[in-house]
């Protein structure tokens, strides 16, 4: 910690002998070996939270970073999906469409089509889905069973 050699800890003894005295040189080196623990104890410590603050810091970093990744995935495949809902709402339109529609015309079909496509639940479990389902169960009527001779 201090590179004090063993002639360089003898000379320190001696001077402590001279100036503090027989008497009272023990419970001073005592003193001061526990204030040197406690002084290591606290050097350990904040080394330890140095380190501690400089993973979570690293953490923290390598998680903007996946979160960034995420996102620009998530944006690629967004972008990627809205390509091919609109080729396919193009494709579509074009088949049913009837012979004399014009292209503007076409084009503003496929808009509110995808803009039906985009609103509507994509999801089981949804609140739509199951309002759904609870009126096609209503007016579905069962089935019954025919007899066989």
């Amino acid at each position: 910690m201090f590179d004090i050699g063993f002639s360089e800890l003898l000379l320190i003894a001696v001077v402590a002998l001279i100036v503090i005295g027989p008497e009272r040189l023990p419970k001073v080196a005592r003193t001061a070996g526990l204030l040197s623990g406690r002084l290591r104890r606290y050097v350990n410590d904040v080394k330890a939270d140095i380190s501690r603050e400089m993973q979570l810091e690293e953490l923290k970093k390598m998680q903007q970073d996946v979160a960034d990744r995420i996102v620009a995935a998530e944006s690629t495949v967004r972008h990627e999906m809205h390509e091919v809902e609109s080729e396919m709402a193009s494709a579509v339109m074009q088949k049913i469409a009837p012979p004399g529609l014009e292209a503007e015309d076409i084009a503003v079909a496929q808009e509110d089509s995808f803009r039906a496509v985009s609103s509507a639940p994509t999801f089981p479990g949804t609140a739509s889905s199951e309002k759904t389902s609870a009126e096609l169960a209503k007016t579905a009527t069962p089935a019954t069973p025919t007899e066989r001779t």
